[in-house]
Formats: C-alpha cells, sequence, structure tokens
C-alpha cells in the first residue's frame, strides 16, 4: 500500500476542509475563506510564475475582502524568497503527518466515543469555547461525505471532539479539541484511535491530519501513536500595509 504524496494530501484538504468558494485566477488558486481561517483562505500557486504575479494574487484577495495569505507547500522556496523581499512575515509553520488505519486499533486510554452528524449543541458549545466557532463548522458542513463527528464523553458531559471527513481514500482529521479540564487524561489519543477505526469502517487506507508545529503536545501524541510527519507548508502574510 503506497503511501499518499504530500500532493494528494493538499487535495484530500481542500475536499475536506473546504473554502466558501475557490477562484481560480491562473496561475493562482484563490479561496474566499468567509471567515474560516487561514487553510481556507490562503491563494497557492498552480502553474509555473514570475514575481510580478504576486500583484494579481494581492488584488484577488483584496477583492474578496481578505488579507494576502498565501500557503507555502515544499518545493516553493522561490515563492518563498519573493514574498520574504515584500516584506512576508511567516505563519504558523505546519506538519503533515499519516498513518495507515487500523478497523481494530485498541482503546487503552478508556475513552468512549461516539460519532454522529450533524454534531448535537453539546460538542458544538466544546468547540466554541476552543474557538472553533460557526464559519468553521461551516467549513465542515461543506466539506465531502463521508464525514462525522467524533465525540468523547463521560457520563455528564462531552469532554473532546474531532471532525474527520475521506476523500479518495484518505481520512483527514480536523479541529480536535479537548475541553481544558479534561487535558492529560488521554481523551486525545482516545479521539485518535476512534478516528482510525471510523475511517478504516468508512473505506479509508490512510488517517491523515495538519497541526501546527507549536502546538507541541499534539506533535508528540501523533508521533507516539506511530504517525509520520510526510511533509510539512507555512504561511506568509502580508505586512499591514499591504491592505
Amino acid at each position: 500500500m503506497t503511501e499518499p504524496s504530500t500532493q494528494n494530501l493538499f487535495r484530500v484538504l481542500d475536499e475536506t476542509w473546504p473554502p466558501a468558494r475557490f477562484v481560480d485566477q491562473p496561475p493562482w488558486m484563490l479561496r474566499a475563506g468567509a471567515g474560516g481561517g487561514q487553510r481556507v483562505s490562503a491563494a497557492t500557486a498552480e502553474l509555473h510564475l514570475i514575481e510580478a504575479d504576486i500583484d494579481s494574487a494581492e488584488a484577488g484577495m483584496r477583492a474578496l475582502d481578505q488579507h494576502p495569505l498565501f500557503m507555502l507547500r515544499p518545493a516553493e522556496d522561490l515563492l518563498d524568497q519573493w514574498l520574504e523581499a515584500r516584506n512576508y512575515e511567516v505563519v504558523d509553520p505546519v506538519a503533515i503527518y499519516v498513518m495507515p488505519t487500523d478497523p481494530v486499533m485498541r482503546d487503552d486510554a478508556g475513552t468512549t466515543v461516539t460519532n454522529r452528524w450533524p454534531p448535537n449543541p453539546q460538542t458544538l458549545s466544546l468547540w466554541a469555547n476552543g474557538g472553533i466557532g460557526q464559519a468553521r463548522i461551516a467549513v465542515m458542513e461543506r466539506a465531502s461525505e463521508p464525514k462525522t463527528a467524533l465525540v468523547a464523553t463521560d457520563e455528564k458531559e462531552t469532554l473532546g471532539a474531532a471532525f474527520i471527513a475521506i476523500s479518495d481514500s484518505i481520512a483527514m482529521l480536523h479541529a480536535l479539541e479537548v475541553a481544558p479540564p479534561a487535558r492529560r487524561r488521554g481523551l486525545g489519543k482516545g479521539l485518535m484511535q476512534a478516528a482510525s477505526q471510523w475511517a478504516a469502517s468508512n473505506g479509508a487506507n490512510w488517517l491523515s491530519l495538519m497541526v501546527t508545529r507549536a502546538n507541541t503536545p499534539a506533535n508528540e501524541l501523533y508521533r507516539r501513536l506511530g504517525m509520520r510527519e510526510v511533509g510539512a507548508y507555512h504561511y506568509r502574510r502580508a505586512p499591514k500595509a499591504k491592505l
């Protein structure tokens, strides 16, 4: 079974965490994010480009009422240099992880995890408290099927949640959130194990995710679970004068 390429994983990202609208403006793909965050708002280079093409991307993003923001993927060093010369700042370096799915991965964390779509009010409240508001819920609603919300609970309340969707036999996990009082109790591990099981049972061969490098506990968890880092990206954001 061949491990998915980073190119495939970026396609899965667009399917499982889609913008409100794609704007095909060669050599760029612009994204109308509708307030859903950087992943659904950043421009990406899709064809060969020259430095002057950055001007058209900036204009296109301003026309969408968005601050110019670019996603820099592997082998885009020249574009990165051009943006640096324009005083674009580096934002949120991200690691990309992947692992084979496991339909019988054992939940030795003892976590009770259920799945349902659409998410119930308790799950929405937990996400909102973690900064995952209605604009990001709208991203989930646009995502490809199959998809679900994974929810970790005890007898009284919702303690953690994550969103997962599948495209091209690759599952991608998003919006993993654990309530602050419930952290360091194995809930993240339990949600990941449930994600692997759900993905396998819904036809996915691989489980993937993207996480900021600054989130050290999450990166450590994913590596302990056997996930392999297969790629990376970062954003470049325009200085304020570029608004």
